[in-house]
């Protein structure tokens, strides 16, 4: 079997390392993270800093960023697929996903998510737990979709936006690149790209810096 190497052994490293030992994919599964004096997390080594992934090329064919910022969590998953390492999709078995909708490379689905029918998620997406996508939506690349979040049917979400742990979307809005959609929020209009928005309903609050997502 496969072995998988995952860059990062943070909070987010254990869950995504959690998932794919439940998988039964990986015959050996290795941590990166630049923590001096970091040996193991979780029962798995972790055997070098993120810069020492192409030494392990031979041993490890795939490769997985557990990084929660968005936008270097999409640099890595790049860097790596133009080095060879196949980026794989993680998806926790406890987990519902319609047989209509797809999932883009290095995104996970963590335990009790749903997506429902004929929605796309991107690229290097977190997908958290017990969140809930409905039919129809589109997630794009490096979309953080925080624990506990409800997304209605034909909604889209924008390049490295991160909705954030209890905010609800209502049907049929936009929200664009780098916003911000704080803890709780019910978002009910569509917003714009470099903005952070709260509130029930979500009011747009301050304007963000243009995150540089090449």
């Amino acid at each position: 079997m496969a072995g998988l190497l995952i860059l990062g052994a943070g909070g987010h490293g254990k869950v995504v390392s959690e998932t794919a030992l439940l998988s039964n994919n990986w015959g050996e599964i290795a941590f990166l993270d630049d923590r001096k004096g970091l040996k193991e997390v979780l029962g798995i080594p972790v055997i070098g800093g993120f810069n020492d992934f192409g030494s392990y090329k031979n041993d490890y064919q795939y490769a997985f960023v557990a990084i929660g910022n968005n936008s270097l969590r999409l640099k890595w998953i790049e860097r790596l697929s133009i080095r060879g390492f196949f980026i794989p999709t993680l998806v926790h078995p406890f987990s519902s996903i319609s047989k209509t909708s797809n999932l883009g490379e290095g995104t996970i689905v963590m335990a009790g998510s749903v997506i429902n029918a004929n929605s796309s998620i991107g690229r290097g997406c977190i997908i958290n737990t017990s969140s809930s996508i409905d039919h129809d939506c589109v997630i794009h690349d490096g979309v953080h979709i925080s624990p506990g979040v409800h997304i209605g049917g034909t909604v889209s979400i924008d390049k490295c936006s991160w909705v954030s742990i209890g905010s609800s979307v209502i049907n049929n809005i936009t929200i664009k690149n780098n916003v911000v959609v704080a803890a709780g929020t019910v978002v009910n209009k569509n917003i714009p790209g470099n903005t952070m928005v709260a509130g029930v309903p979500g009011k747009i609050k301050k304007q963000l810096g243009v995150v540089d997502n090449g």
